[in-house]
C-alpha cells in the first residue's frame, strides 16, 4: 500500500540535518542508526529531499526487509530511479521479496517496455503469482488481493495451527494477519478463525469445531471495488477471503487495501465533480506538483465546460429584443441559474453517493426518484417565492417579480431532474457518474434554465407580447 502520499508530518524532514552531516562525513555507522530510528514509511515520505546521488547510496545501507518496506511506499517515479540505479541483484531481491499484491501494482504501473525487462528478475515461484494477479482487470478484487495468506485443515488442533502458523508465517511474510483460513486439501475454502480466536481456543479443540462460515464474505476475484468496500463495511471486515468459481481460495484482501480503494474512490470523485482530471484518484501534492502538473489535471475541462458556456452566450443573444425591451430581466440571470447550478449539483452529489454505497440501484431508482421529485417540488416553490420577494423588493414589478419566481420554480426542478437522471444514465452505459454529472448539469441548467426564464417573460410581460 502506497502510504508514503499521507497527510502526515514531515518526520524525515527533521533528521535531515543530521543525515546530511553524517552522509558529508562519511560517517555510515552513525548514518545507519539514523535510519533505523526513523519508520520506513516516513523514510519514504520525505525521499525527495534527498540529492539524487545520495538516494541509492542511502537505499543500499538499508537490511533487505527495510529496503523492500521503503521501496513499497514511494512514488512510482522514485521506484523507477531506483531499479533503474540498482545492481541487477539488489533488483532481483527487492522485486522477489515485495509483497504480491505491491509487486503487481508496481508491474501494472510501469511502462510495459519496462516491466517485460523486469519479468527477468522474478523467480520461478513468484512468477505464477504475478502473472495470475496481472491477469485481473483493474477495479476488480482480484487486482486488490494477494496471495500471500495462511491456510489450516479443519482437523487439526488449535496447538497444532498455531505451531503451523509459527513454522509457516516466514520472516518476510508481508502481510498482517487478521484471519486464518480453513481450507482441504485441494485449497477449496471450508471456514475462517480469527487470529485472536484462534491464540484464545483451548489447545485440544479441533479447528471444525471453533471456524465460522464464509458464506456470507467470500468474494470472487471479478468482483468490482465498489462491492468489495461495501461487503467490508457491511460485515465489518479486516480481510475477506478470494474464492473462483470452484471455492478455491486464491488470495485474501486486507483491509488496508480497501482503506487505501475507498480513499483513491474518494479523491477521483472529489476531482472529477471539481471537474477536474481524476488520474484515478491521484492525490495533487503541492510537495511534488509543478504548475505544468496543475494545468494539465485542471485545463482539459475547463475548455470542455469553455465550449458548452458558447452555447448560454448563444441563447442570450437570440433573447436580447427581450432584454432589450425590459432590461430589469438580466438583474436575475445570476440569481436563477446559480441556484440551479446549486439545486443540480446537491442532487447529482446525492445520487452519486448512493450509486457509489449502494444507497441507490436500478432495483429501489424508482423510489429514489419519486422521492427526489416530490423534494424537488417543494424546494422549487421554496426558492420560487424567495426569489419572487426579491424580485419584487428590487424592481416593484409584480410581472417581473412573477417571472422571476416561476421561472425559479421551474428552473430549481429541472436542475434537481437533471442531477437526477445523468448519473443514473451514466451508470447505465457503464460511464462514472461523477464524470459526467457535474459538468453536464450545470451547462443543461444554463442552457435550457435561460430558455425557459425568457420564455416564461414573453407569457407574462404585456410590453413582450408582440
Amino acid at each position: 500500500m502506497k502510504t508514503a502520499q499521507r497527510k502526515n508530518p514531515d518526520i524525515f524532514a527533521l533528521f535531515l540535518p543530521e543525515i546530511r552531516s553524517l552522509l558529508a562525513a562519511k560517517d555510515f555507522t552513525g548514518l545507519k542508526q539514523v535510519l533505523k530510528n526513523i519508520r520506513s514509511v516516513d523514510i519514504a515520505y520525505g525521499w525527495r529531499h534527498l540529492e539524487s546521488q545520495d538516494k541509492i547510496f542511502i537505499f543500499k545501507l538499508f537490511s533487505a526487509k527495510r529496503a523492500v518496506e521503503v521501496f513499497e511506499s514511494l512514488n512510482l517515479s522514485e521506484q523507477e530511479y531506483i531499479l533503474n540505479n540498482l545492481e541487477n541483484a539488489d533488483v532481483s531481491q527487492i522485486i522477489n521479496e515485495m509483497a504480491p499484491d505491491e509487486r503487481a501494482d508496481l508491474f501494472k504501473d510501469l511502462p510495459q517496455k519496462v516491466s517485460k525487462k523486469l519479468f527477468k528478475f522474478v523467480n520461478k515461484t513468484e512468477e505464477q503469482n504475478l502473472r495470475q494477479l496481472l491477469n485481473y482487470e483493474e477495479g476488480t478484487a482480484g487486482s486488490l488481493m494477494t496471495t500471500d495468506l495462511v491456510e489450516i485443515k479443519k482437523d487439526m488442533s488449535a496447538r497444532q495451527a498455531i505451531i503451523s502458523l509459527q513454522e509457516n508465517l516466514r520472516s518476510d511474510f508481508n502481510e498482517n494477519v487478521y484471519s486464518v483460513f480453513v481450507t482441504d486439501e485441494n485449497h477449496k475454502l471450508l471456514g475462517s478463525i480469527s487470529l485472536q480466536d484462534l491464540i484464545k481456543a483451548p489447545p485440544d479443540i479441533l479447528i471444525k469445531d471453533v471456524m465460522v462460515s464464509v458464506e456470507l464474505v467470500k468474494i470472487d476475484p471479478n468482483t468490482p471495488q465498489e462491492e468489495v468496500s461495501t461487503t467490508f463495511k457491511k460485515y465489518d471486515l479486516f480481510d475477506a477471503p478470494i474464492v473462483n468459481k470452484d471455492n478455491l481460495l486464491v488470495g485474501i484482501i486486507t483491509v488496508d487495501d480497501i482503506i487505501e480503494t475507498i480513499e483513491k474512490r474518494s479523491t477521483r470523485d472529489l476531482y472529477e465533480i471539481g471537474k477536474m482530471d481524476a488520474r484515478g484518484g491521484e492525490i495533487i501534492s503541492y510537495a511534488t506538483a509543478t504548475m505544468f502538473d496543475l494545468v494539465k489535471r485542471r485545463a482539459g475541462w475547463l475548455i470542455l465546460l469553455l465550449v458548452f458556456d458558447f452555447l448560454t452566450g448563444t441563447v442570450l443573444k437570440s433573447f436580447q429584443n427581450v432584454l432589450s425591451s425590459v432590461v430589469a430581466l438580466a438583474f436575475f440571470i445570476p440569481m436563477l441559474l446559480d441556484t440551479g447550478g446549486n439545486a443540480g449539483a446537491q442532487a447529482s452529489i446525492t445520487i452519486i453517493r448512493g450509486l457509489a454505497t449502494g444507497d441507490v440501484n436500478f432495483k429501489n431508482v424508482l423510489k429514489v426518484i419519486k422521492l427526489e421529485f416530490a423534494a424537488a417540488l417543494l424546494m422549487g416553490v421554496i426558492v420560487g417565492i424567495v426569489a419572487f420577494a426579491r424580485a419584487l423588493l428590487l424592481q416593484k414589478d409584480f410581472f417581473i417579480a412573477g417571472v422571476v419566481g416561476i421561472s425559479m420554480l421551474f428552473i430549481a426542478i429541472l436542475a434537481i431532474a437533471t442531477g437526477i437522471f445523468l448519473p443514473l444514465a451514466s451508470k447505465k452505459v457503464g460511464l462514472d457518474p461523477a464524470v459526467l454529472a457535474g459538468p453536464i448539469t450545470t451547462s443543461i441548467v444554463d442552457v435550457v434554465g435561460l430558455i425557459i426564464y425568457f420564455k416564461i417573460a414573453q407569457l407574462f410581460i404585456p410590453a413582450l407580447q408582440y
